[in-house]
């Protein structure tokens, strides 16, 4: 059975775990506070969880998640995750992460400074801009007329498809905005960030967004 590395347990990555064990998946999840703070998630989750630090999480994962806040990426472990896929959730808030030049000028992305911490992983975005709880409440089989679409981006096909086969495995279709140093036209302030949409929907809102508006103020602060 496949085993997904989940590095961070708050809403986001708490709900990728139910939804993934829901579905058949193995998960190994930590936090920054250690697994025996975990205790009480694991005992939710059921038989098919346990916790562990970072890099045993990392290590155990056929692939990872990955989403710890923005500024803690640098503490992520880089050796348990070489040669892996890892699918990044994370969107850039300046209020919480303090400023970084090349986000604030468009110079580079969330994900590609990620990739760039990561040198020998894959690195694919996703389940970045969708609620936490709407990760379960929102699913979907497939082919329903209203079927809600998340996007992923990746530089390496093989991420975007592994991203693509767990949305629909989870109840969701995929737009395809790759490569990786496009990725900012889902994240925060943008026309897809949080909105309920269907493919064709998700499309146009990608195409409607503008670089600009990722230096504005927002809310929603999800990880």
């Amino acid at each position: 059975m496949t085993t997904i590395g989940i590095l961070g347990a708050g809403n986001i990555g708490s709900h990728v775990a139910r939804a993934a064990i829901a579905h058949g998946y193995d998960v190994v999840i930590s936090n920054s506070r250690g697994p025996e703070t975990l205790t009480d998630l694991v005992a939710e989750l059921g038989p098919k969880a346990r916790a562990a630090t970072a890099a045993d999480a990392a290590a155990a994962g056929d692939f990872a998640v990955v989403t710890v806040p923005f500024k803690n990426i640098n503490d992520l472990p880089v050796e348990p995750l070489a040669g892996k896929i890892v699918i990044d959730t994370n969107n850039y808030y300046f209020e919480r992460d303090g400023h970084v030049a090349a986000l604030d000028n468009g110079e580079t992305t969330v994900s590609g400074l990620l990739q760039e911490h990561l040198p020998t992983s894959k690195v694919a975005k996703g389940f970045n801009h969708i609620g936490a709880r709407d990760i379960l409440a929102h699913a979907a089989p497939a082919g329903a007329p209203d079927r809600r679409a998340l996007a992923t981006s990746s530089d390496y096909p093989e991420a975007a498809a592994l991203v693509t086969r767990l949305y629909d495995e989870l109840g969701f279709d995929t737009v395809d905005v790759s490569p990786l140093s496009e990725s900012w036209r889902v994240e925060r302030d943008r026309p897809a960030y949080l909105s309920r949409q269907d493919a064709n929907e998700l499309r146009a809102n990608v195409e409607k967004a503008t670089r600009a508006e990722g230096t504005a103020p927002g809310n929603h602060v999800s990880n």
